[in-house]
């Protein structure tokens, strides 16, 4: 009896230690992005809440903490409150905007933090570990040189911008490359911020002071949601096409269904996010090199090859 008291009370030591040992070695992974503002958005939000969900049953030493902001100064306050309470190991952000978290990013960073930064990137270069994101500039040629390629001829086009940030940069220099000598004329150009209302008024502003567009650069499809409702509100008739970009499910349907307005989209996934936190898992678990860029490419969707990237379950 005695032998088995001491095995059994060696036992729960082992256990207890075990116990202690994991907490120890348990790892917390802090995911900071934006709220669900427009459609991109909120399927970000979803496949963002699923990778958690599935990776949280995955790795059971790491624990994940995800808040979603509604502007800048949110979501810094929810990477501080991360930093503070939960005592973060990893961050993987998604900015809302580039400027305002770039300091705050960087001083978690600067705490010995691992730092994934996804898709909207920094104002300052070289504070993240691991960047994970579409080919913007990609994404600003393959929309310029469809253009080309739909108005041989030239023309007037109006250019809806998003939010303010770096990736926003890259595809305008990225589109102005790729028409460049084309004899297509940017005429207008302001920003929709990602967003149909904003869009909206900003197309109404540009059918107002031109009396010819062409055709139209929403560059983002919840922007050219709002911009063919401009245009049908306004009754137009001389703009010939909008090229939106993401992949939006309602988008891409239009261009399956053979809709002349939207002959054609560019893919941008919302599930980088997930690949963002994943990536993240395995630098905290392993000694897998997963440090540096990992560069999602931006595909031409047309009548040909619409079906394949059309998801009508997905939620964007």
């Amino acid at each position: 009896m005695t032998y088995l008291k001491t095995f059994a009370t060696g036992l729960v030591a082992a256990a207890l230690t075990a116990s202690v040992a994991m907490a120890q070695d348990t790892k917390v992974i802090g995911v900071s992005i934006p709220a669900a503002t427009h459609g991109w958005a909120g399927g970000m939000n979803f496949h963002a809440r699923e990778a958690v969900e599935r990776l949280e049953g995955v790795y059971p030493q790491l624990d994940f903490v995800l808040a979603t902001a509604s502007d800048p100064g949110k979501q810094v306050n929810d990477i501080e409150d991360m930093v503070a309470t939960r005592n973060i190991d990893a961050l993987v952000v998604l900015p809302f905007e580039s400027e305002p978290l770039t300091s705050p990013v960087h001083a978690v960073a600067e705490g010995g933090a691992w730092v994934t930064v996804v898709d909207r990137g920094l104002s300052v270069e070289g504070i993240e570990d691991l960047y994970v994101a579409g080919d913007n500039p990609g994404f600003g040629r393959v929309s310029g040189e469809y253009m080309v390629s739909k108005m041989p001829e030239g023309g007037k086009i109006v250019v809806l911008r998003g939010i303010p940030t770096t990736i926003d940069n890259e595809r305008v220099d990225g589109f102005k490359a790729a028409i460049e000598g084309s004899g297509i004329e940017i005429i207008d150009m302001e920003h929709g911020n990602w967003n149909r209302d904003d869009s909206f008024d900003v197309m109404q502003d540009f059918l107002s002071k031109h009396d010819q567009i062409d055709a139209v650069w929403a560059s983002d499809d919840d922007m050219a949601v709002g911009v063919l409702a401009a245009i049908d509100a306004a009754g137009r008739e001389d703009i010939q096409f909008v090229l939106g970009g993401a992949g939006m499910k309602e988008m891409v349907k239009r261009v399956m269904d053979g809709d002349k307005m939207i002959p054609a989209d560019v893919t941008y996934p919302p599930s980088m996010i997930a690949t963002a936190i994943e990536l993240t898992a395995i630098a905290m678990t392993s000694t897998a090199p997963v440090s540096g860029t990992f560069t999602i490419g931006s595909v031409l969707v047309t009548p040909e090859n619409a079906e394949n990237f059309y998801y009508p379950d997905s939620p964007f």
